[in-house]
């Protein structure tokens, strides 16, 4: 079980990481954004991110209809997601891009928090 919460912890920092410098990338119209590996890489790392964390789920017996704090961690993926789509790829303007990016940031945050603390109301 400590195996595979490493592996998620792992992958949510690789995933940050990597969101970050496609983030700095954009911002720089650096054509490094069009790179095969930006394309593949965090799809495989955000599938083995949600993957284990439902596995850590179902292991330790975690419900969403019993824990608010995973509804939120939830829906802030979502919304991450989201704001990361608008960030990297449908903004129309690089000012709505990076204003979603940094967006996308504070729900990566949030999420996080969420996860330590067990708590919905991580930043009152």
């Amino acid at each position: 079980m400590e195996l595979v919460k490493t592996i998620h912890v792992g992958c949510a920092l690789l995933s940050i990481l990597g969101f970050t410098f496609r983030g700095i990338l954009m911002m720089r119209d650096s054509a490094m954004l069009q790179m095969r590996l930006f394309k593949i890489a965090p799809h495989i790392i955000d599938t083995l991110l949600l993957g284990s964390a439902i596995w850590l789920a179902v292991q330790y017996g975690i419900s969403p209809g019993e824990n608010p704090w995973l509804i939120a961690k939830i829906i802030a993926l979502l919304v991450y997601i989201g704001f990361g789509t608008v960030a990297l790829k449908r903004g129309k303007t690089k000012q709505i891009r990076v204003i979603t990016w940094f967006a996308a940031l504070l729900v990566f945050a949030y999420i996080v928090a969420v996860a330590v603390t067990k708590s919905i109301l991580v930043f009152v």
